[in-house]
């Protein structure tokens, strides 16, 4: 611990003894509490109280030089002062109300505190039964943390003795200077709406109104740790029609969903601050940004289209073709209606799907749950679950068994309903990838509100929807497709495979997640699919119904039965794999950043296809990794396959819900964003870009 200089500690014990002893007129307060640091009273802004009257009690802190204690968020160091009240029986006491603090930078931390003197009030109600000529005694017990180049903890106890009379009487005097100065930092309300946006490397707050002309520096607290980054000071800029910007970087514990709220402080040039209260929220629009917001949403919709049309073509989507490819065959030359109502229900099960994923992540947000794109991938009992599911649809399509409920099996040429069921497992076998465009408007959407979230969401839908949908605007097309017969048994055969082999991608990510014991379950379950399926047939086929039913129904229930011990396995510790990389952190990406070294982010999981796809072509290529090397560019891998709130606030950082993600740092520059879908060009051009490093 570095301790400063004799000479200072001296000066400042001749400079506090000084003050060591309130005068006569300031009889408002306690006796004093002091060291070679501080000199901490407890004051009140009243010399006498009155019955049912509320005054304000204060714990007056007067400061060293170079010495500072700390706001209710103390920055990246640091505690915040707590005062604990014994008060006479029927009297309350409110909490502190802080004044607006100062950004304090010391030993390579940046805090959020108070140097020199403040007073940090409290309310308190004196009770109505108090009599004029009674005392109205208070006692206090307060901790506080005193910092310069080393913190020192610090406690004291306070007694203060207040006559009752008739009326309040105001205090004079140096304790009555003290809460004025108090005051002039409390935070005012915003004379001017604040507009919070995401941006590429952070967010923007945009003030809009009349005198903000004379800000030249502007400090934002958040009341909460970690919203934003204290090491990094809020970028002021005007903007062409003389509003003030402020960038700010995020912190590991920022939620888009949640309001930031805190403190804003805006200086002008005399040096002079003002403290206002924020709260802000992304995607609430300020005054004079109304004609803006239209265009907005139509542009994430269209982005929200793009996407969900481009997803068609991502890996996680190859399993679905299969079942459209089956169900596409049997339409070639029939009736216009029947391709009709075919395409729309396979649209109507997509939009169905999308409306219910919407709504579940909108409430499991509301109740606080740290949730994003493809986040049911991320539970080994839907893995498991969805696994056997393929398993069970592969079979179908081999014809071991099959769906006689009207129109439900994907192979049924009178009915229709199986085209609504492959459009709602087109949705939940797609989620694992985020195509190009579909990060920004989901990332967006899910802070907006819920219809317009909704909408965004719907437009996605029709966007994957949009290949097939096509044939309900033009049934024709169908024709173009050759005429049904023995092919299209062969095809649905087929198309089986791509089913078994996406139930065994499921296992293996199930597998990475809960360990060999989670393998052995999801393989277990897949041996009891393929039992029941094969029971189910020959019950179909006419032998012993019964007995052929009730063993498959006993298969069934035994399925089932596995599904809480694969919740319940724990998850393998993360590891690197093709392409190497270091385990991301907030803090080791922070700590690089700090050292001007550059970084490249990769955030991925098992059950992403897209993730996988591009650490093999683009990412784990010895052209890559040299390029990485020769640049210095660290490589940090964050693993999403399990829940990982950490990398959740990241990714939400950047206003996105979903992997693959990928940022490229600079030294000492903001982050660039690289597309979801990566070529070995791409990565090279972009690596190409970083100077070298010279650590």
């Amino acid at each position: 611990m570095v301790r400063p200089p004799r000479r200072s500690g001296f000066a400042a014990v001749c400079a506090l003894a000084a003050l060591a002893f309130p005068s006569v007129s300031d009889a408002a307060e306690s006796a004093a509490v002091q060291s070679p640091r501080a000199i901490v009273t407890l004051v009140s802004e009243a010399d006498a109280v009155a019955p049912g009257a509320t005054v304000r009690l204060g714990l007056r802190q007067r400061l060293a030089e170079h010495w500072h204690t700390y706001w209710k968020n103390p920055g990246e160091a640091g505690a915040p002062t707590e005062v604990r009240l014994t008060l006479p029986e029927g009297a309350e006491a409110g909490e502190i109300a802080w004044p607006g603090p100062q950004r304090i930078a010391a030993n390579a931390a940046v805090s959020y505190g108070y140097e020199g003197e403040i007073v940090l009030p409290i309310a308190v109600t004196v009770p109505a039964a108090a009599r004029p000529g009674e005392d109205f005694a208070v006692e206090a017990q307060a901790d506080w943390l005193v910092c310069a180049e080393e913190c020192i903890p610090e406690s004291g106890s306070f007694r203060l003795v207040l006559p009752v009379a008739d009326a309040v009487r105001p205090a004079e005097g140096e304790v009555a200077d003290a809460f004025r100065a108090a005051d002039a930092r409390m935070p005012q309300p915003s004379p001017w709406p604040v507009e919070m946006l995401a941006w590429s490397d952070g967010l923007r707050l945009r003030l809009a109104g009349e005198g903000l002309s004379a800000a030249t520096h502007a400090e934002v607290f958040p009341d909460g740790w970690g919203l934003i980054d204290p090491a990094q000071p809020p970028r002021l800029s005007r903007t062409a029609d003389d509003r003030l910007d402020l960038a700010l970087s995020l912190g590991p514990a920022f939620d888009p969903t949640q309001a930031l709220t805190g403190v804003l402080a805006l200086t002008d040039g005399s040096g002079a601050s003002r403290w206002f209260a924020l709260d802000a929220r992304l995607g609430a629009p300020a005054a004079g940004a109304a004609a803006e917001a239209p265009r907005s949403a139509w542009t994430l919709a269209a982005f929200a289209f793009l996407g969900g049309l481009i997803l068609n073509l991502m890996p996680c989507v190859f399993p679905v073709l299969a079942m459209k490819a089956t169900a596409v065959a049997r339409l070639g030359g029939g009736p216009a209606r029947e391709v009709r109502l075919s395409a729309l229900l396979y649209t109507l099960g997509i939009l169905t799907a999308f409306t219910a994923l919407a709504a579940l992540l909108l409430t499991l947000r509301a109740g606080g749950a740290a949730v994003g794109w493809g986040f049911q991938f991320q539970s080994p009992v839907f893995i498991a679950a969805m696994a056997w599911l393929l398993m069970a649809v592969g079979l179908n399509l081999s014809g071991v068994f099959e769906v006689r409920a009207p129109g439900l099996a994907i192979s049924d040429r009178r009915g229709h309903s199986g085209s609504f069921f492959t459009g709602l497992l087109a949705v939940v076998v797609a989620t694992p990838c985020t195509a190009p465009f579909m990060g920004v408007a989901i990332g967006a959407a899910l802070t907006l509100p819920p219809a317009v979230c909704l909408a965004l969401f719907l437009a996605m839908g029709l966007g994957l929807a949009a290949p097939y949908a096509l044939l309900a605007v033009v049934p024709g097309l169908a024709a173009l497709l050759p005429r049904p017969g023995m092919w299209m048994v062969r095809l649905r055969q087929a198309m089986a495979f791509p089913m078994y082999g996406s139930a065994a991608w499921l296992v293996w990510v199930l597998a990475r997640q809960t360990g060999d014991d989670g393998l052995l379950a999801g393989l277990a379950g897949a041996v009891l699919v393929g039992f029941a399926a094969w029971l189910l047939g020959l019950a179909q086929g006419g032998a012993r119904p019964r007995v052929s039913g009730g063993l498959a129904a006993a298969a069934a229930v035994a399925l089932v039965a596995l599904l809480p011990r694969l919740d319940a396995e724990a998850g393998p510790s993360p590891r690197a794999e093709a392409g190497g990389g270091e385990r991301f952190t907030a803090e080791r990406l922070q700590t690089l950043r700090d050292a001007g070294t550059p970084v490249f982010v990769n955030m991925t999981a098992d059950w992403c296809l897209s993730c996988l796809v591009n650490e093999r072509v683009a990412l784990s290529t010895d052209a890559v990794q040299a390029a990485l090397k020769d640049r210095g560019v660290v490589y940090l891998k964050g693993d999403w396959t399990r829940q990982d709130p950490e990398i959740t606030a990241f990714l939400r950082g950047f206003g996105r819900d979903g992997v693959p993600f990928y940022a490229l740092y600079a030294s000492g520059g903001p982050p660039t964003v690289l597309p979801p879908v990566l070529t070995e060009t791409a990565m090279l051009d972009a690596i190409a870009a970083v100077p070298r490093s010279r650590n």
